[in-house]
């Protein structure tokens, strides 16, 4: 399929030949696939012996893999062009069908739970494959495929929709991803102008935007009861993958996020106005730094590809042989245009062991982050890969997937000079003080949808006004007030994660307070907090959440204390980016 490159430790994945563009597509039987698995529950019912047990198994993934592959392969063609008829067929195929092979395979872990060799067999593979094949029994069934269908189909159309639509700005029409630019502009008046064109342009799809929300809530609050869950908040936790804890330790983390971040946020935002000459903080001044503008990389696309290179292969061998990999298999693609889905994601091609980058560059220090973020989550992925990581387990929670990219963000301010020259340490101190500003926000999406699921008749006034006290509770220091439309709690119609991703979103925040660990390591030791970073790529999902971090000597956010610890480090650190 792809050559490998090899090195004196032996074989590695690194694909080097075969571009994303010449990955041939074929649909999937998924009938045959269904079949398939049927007749591998059959033999793993009848297995006589945990070798055995292991090596069906291995073929039940074998299937997965196929699925995934063209699976992935014609998501990414669907979402580089969201209006090209032949792949939103071919997604709506799998949306309509791949939900079937997920209660076949869902069977096929139960006979495997059920079989009396289990014991054995579990030795023979990471024990935590159990955990999570007990995970997929309470929130998968064939009684809730109907919903699994219409909620893809309804992800779809809020996907085309905010790809198709476009907002009148500058005397020109442009997409969200390009709009978002003017967000953080210098001249306040072009932000204020910006963000008031986003909310129009809202506004007018606003119908469409709280019809297909509305449709959501409902279906997914139908399968939660059909599988038996008290909201679909708790059922989102374990399609999150999240066997190590729920509901409750995520209520406590949101606490913790309201006593200790908020403040030290508010803390330092009164500091920024002060130095803005702002009395007010509005929407359009939440991501403003500095009085002359927040830094901008100072290379073109093509430039700052060259110093991605230059950066990785500085790091060591192995993060060397990644980029000059993705960069041959031409895994990114980056350029925003009307109809590219407008937000930006890593996924894998688990077949061909190769992973792929979409994001949409502005011309923004966002631009920057694509390069160590999304290029984090890649480098997993090739780690997964290279380990043989149990294919149940992948890269861990999300939870555990994030911290992998936004420590790559850290990681790289070693290079940044090469990004943005003399603005370097400005964008030091802006990148920590927008990933400080993210943990409150994203504990109240989490929140927010909570309120949404456990309460699946609100309408959606009722559902704007619970932003709106959100939004006063873990953001004081921010106003909405003027905005058209947004001023009326919608901000969260254009975080897609809400619509496509429930549950997601705490995720982030998890992985944030991970990450700055990390990053004040590698103030201190830069060589030891990288080697940590890279053991812990290594382990993937071999290890719930908390465990998998301590094991590398990091704290678990969801300690008692943790966040506290932490908010003390990134207070002094924040200090000292400003005053140097």
């Amino acid at each position: 399929m792809c050559a490998k490159s090899i090195d004196k430790a032996g074989e590695k994945i690194y694909n080097i030949n075969m571009k994303i563009s010449e990955m041939k597509y074929e649909r999937i039987d998924v009938d045959r696939a269904c079949e398939t698995v049927k007749k591998l529950t059959e033999r793993m019912r009848k297995a006589a012996s945990g070798r055995e047990m292991s090596e069906i198994r291995n073929e039940c993934i074998e299937e997965a893999k196929k699925i995934q592959t063209m699976s992935s392969l014609c998501y990414i063609r669907f979402t580089l062009n969201t209006s090209d008829e032949f792949y939103l067929g071919e997604k709506t195929y799998y949306d309509e069908n791949s939900p079937r092979f997920s209660s076949a395979a869902v069977e096929f872990n139960r006979a495997f739970l059920s079989n009396p060799h289990l014991s054995e067999a579990l030795g023979l593979m990471n024990p935590n494959v159990a955990k999570v094949y007990e995970l997929e029994l309470g929130i998968m069934d064939e009684k809730i495929i109907p919903e699994l269908v219409e909620e893809s189909r309804l992800v779809t159309e809020y996907d085309r929709l905010m790809s198709e639509t476009t907002f009148e700005f500058k005397g020109r029409e442009m997409p969200l991803s390009v709009l978002r630019k003017y967000f953080d502009d210098r001249d306040r008046k072009i932000r204020r102008a910006s963000m008031e064109a986003l909310g129009k342009t809202l506004s007018g799809i606003s119908g469409s935007l709280d019809g297909i929300f509305d449709k959501l809530v409902r279906v997914r609050a139908k399968m939660a009861r059909k599988m038996g869950f008290k909201s679909f908040a708790e059922m989102g936790d374990c399609q999150m993958g999240r066997y190590s804890y729920g509901r409750k330790e995520i209520g406590k983390f949101r606490d913790a996020v309201a006593s200790d971040v908020t403040p030290l946020v508010a803390k330092h935002k009164k500091s920024i106005a002060a130095k803005l000459g702002l009395d007010e903080i509005m929407l359009y001044d939440n991501e403003i730094c500095f009085k002359e503008g927040n830094p901008e990389p100072i290379l073109s696309p093509k430039q700052m590809f060259a110093a991605a290179r230059e950066m990785y292969r500085d790091m060591g061998e192995e993060t060397g042989a990644f980029i000059d990999s993705m960069l041959a298999a031409d895994a990114f693609d980056v350029y925003a245009r009307k109809g590219k889905w407008g937000g930006g994601y890593c996924t894998s091609i688990d077949d061909y062991k190769q992973p792929f980058i979409l994001a949409n560059f502005n011309g923004s220090s966002g631009d920057v982050d694509v390069l160590t973020h999304e290029a984090g989550h890649a480098l997993a992925y090739y780690k997964m890969f290279e380990n043989n990581v149990d294919y149940e387990l992948n890269l861990g929670t999300m939870s555990v997937a994030e911290i992998h990219s936004m420590a790559m963000e850290f990681l790289a301010w070693k290079y940044m000079d090469k990004f943005f020259g003399k603005r370097a340490q400005d964008y030091k101190y802006m990148h920590l003080m927008s990933s400080l500003t993210f943990i409150p926000y994203g504990a109240m999406v989490d929140e927010f949808q909570e309120i949404c699921y456990e309460n699946p008749d609100m309408t959606p006034s009722e559902r704007n006004k619970e932003w709106q006290k959100l939004d006063i509770y873990y953001r004081p220091y921010l106003s909405t007030k003027g905005i058209p439309y947004i001023e009326n709690g919608t901000r969260w119609q254009y975080q897609m994660h809400i619509y496509e991703n429930p549950m997601y979103y705490i995720d982030y925040c998890l992985s944030q307070s991970v990450a700055h660990q990390i990053l004040v390591r590698s103030q201190k030791d830069y060589k030891s907090a990288f080697e940590l970073y890279m053991t812990l790529l290594g382990k993937g999902g071999e290890l719930p959440f908390g465990q998998l971090v301590q094991s590398v000597g990091l704290k678990d956010p969801l300690g008692e204390g943790a966040l506290k610890t932490a908010c003390e480090e990134i207070d002094a650190l924040l200090l000292r980016l400003s005053n140097d």
